[in-house]
């Protein structure tokens, strides 16, 4: 038999259980369109920020196969994992999700994942 102590924790350690099996099903379906905030320069390092824009620029770094992009007048980070994977061009039009970071005194947006990049209008119109 459980003493009075060792049934509340069981009655505990039971609705944490539930908790995480119902935020495991619940928050894969809360998308980032809903979270995210339009991007500003104002905005601290961390936030979750959306911007929708033509590609004005496209540059590969020198070393480790990363891609800057200037979108809308906003610099916007991809590493090499999430690179590789897109096929961006100059005057696409694209709706981009990231974390604002600071990079050498000016706000940036660092994608984290090659999903976060979507083209809404290509270069061509197609």
């Amino acid at each position: 038999m459980l003493l009075r102590q060792e049934r509340m924790a069981f009655c505990l350690l039971i609705m944490v259980a539930i908790g995480i099996t119902l935020g495991s099903f619940i928050l894969p379906g809360i998308d980032k369109g809903t979270l995210a905030r339009e991007f500003e320069k104002n905005q601290t390092e961390g936030t979750l920020v959306r911007i929708e824009g033509t590609v004005d620029e496209l540059s590969w770094t020198k070393t480790g196969g990363h891609l800057s992009a200037r979108i809308a007048g906003t610099s916007v980070f991809m590493p090499a994992g999430v690179a590789e994977n897109l096929a961006l061009r100059m005057g696409d039009r694209v709706l981009v999700y990231g974390i604002v970071q600071n990079y050498r005194g000016e706000k940036e947006i660092l994608v984290q994942d090659a999903g976060d990049v979507e083209t809404v209008g290509t270069a061509d119109g197609y």
